[in-house]
């Protein structure tokens, strides 16, 4: 017994090393701690506009800077879906997006966030390419966290590619409990290099994918943008339906940082 519980400590010890390790290997490149009010940084966040369901048959209209979906307050940023209409639609959202202000090839992206609940939210914290077009799933997306609402407490780290997608039921992905998403700040992160994408949960290493060497199984070799959104139903969201009792519903965002690796 007093073995078992030293070796358990042993290598608990040995992964905060390793982790520890990992993040004095890089330097904070890009930041939002979100120690102002309003709306979001213009310098550092944009808007994906639109109700048409975004592939996804999504319910939502997400909105362009309203502070009703979107804004920054006591050092958070707040993104609220609201049960209102809003031209075709009859929910609005918000979709940050930091695409034509940054992006990044390979790195550590971290998003600490309290997640909404309720049958029919869907959360995403997640990455696409930054090209001029997108031809997808072979340009690849990198899901750092979704979340749907019919299946509390359950979060997902996926990748999109190719030869590994959900149109063909082949997505590469993993799951991992967390009891308190509405609740609690947890960190949702990846860490991301030529060899391998990994997901951790409160650095917690939960998930990985390895590059196979094919650009059909491994498109991760530019540079992606992130993207903060709360939908609402949809294909896999509103799977089980949407409650319309639970509405307003919040992402709520404490901090957004990216490492790189130090010259």
């Amino acid at each position: 017994m007093h073995t078992l519980l030293y070796n358990c400590l042993i290598m608990c010890f040995l992964l905060h090393i390793t982790t520890a390790r990992a993040q004095n290997d890089m330097e904070l490149v890009w930041a939002d701690e979100f120690n102002y009010n309003g709306l979001p940084d213009p310098e550092k966040w944009t808007y994906d506009v639109g109700g048409h369901g975004w592939g996804n048959n999504e319910l939502q209209y997400y909105t362009e800077a309203d502070p009703d979906n979107v804004s920054v307050k006591d050092g958070q940023l707040l993104i609220t879906a609201r049960k209102e209409q809003y031209e075709n639609n009859v929910y609005t959202s918000a979709k940050l997006v930091t695409r034509g202000q940054q992006a990044w090839q390979y790195g550590r992206i971290e998003v600490s966030a309290k997640l909404p609940k309720g049958r029919g939210t869907w959360p995403a914290i997640w990455m696409l390419p930054d090209l001029p077009s997108l031809n997808w799933p072979s340009d690849g997306e990198i899901d750092i966290m979704e979340h749907v609402g019919y299946d509390p407490g359950v979060v997902h780290g996926t990748v999109h590619t190719e030869a590994y997608n959900h149109m063909k039921d082949t997505q590469v992905g993993q799951q991992i409990q967390v009891s308190d998403f509405n609740e609690t700040f947890h960190e949702y992160a990846i860490e991301w290099t030529a060899e391998e994408i990994r997901w951790y949960l409160d650095d917690k290493l939960y998930h990985s994918f390895t590059n196979e060497g094919t650009e059909a199984a491994w498109p991760f070799n530019k540079a992606f943008y992130l993207i903060l959104n709360v939908a609402v139903g949809g294909n896999w969201g509103g799977a089980k339906g949407v409650d319309e009792n639970i509405w307003p519903q919040q992402m709520i965002i404490d901090y957004v940082r990216v490492y790189q690796a130090k010259p």
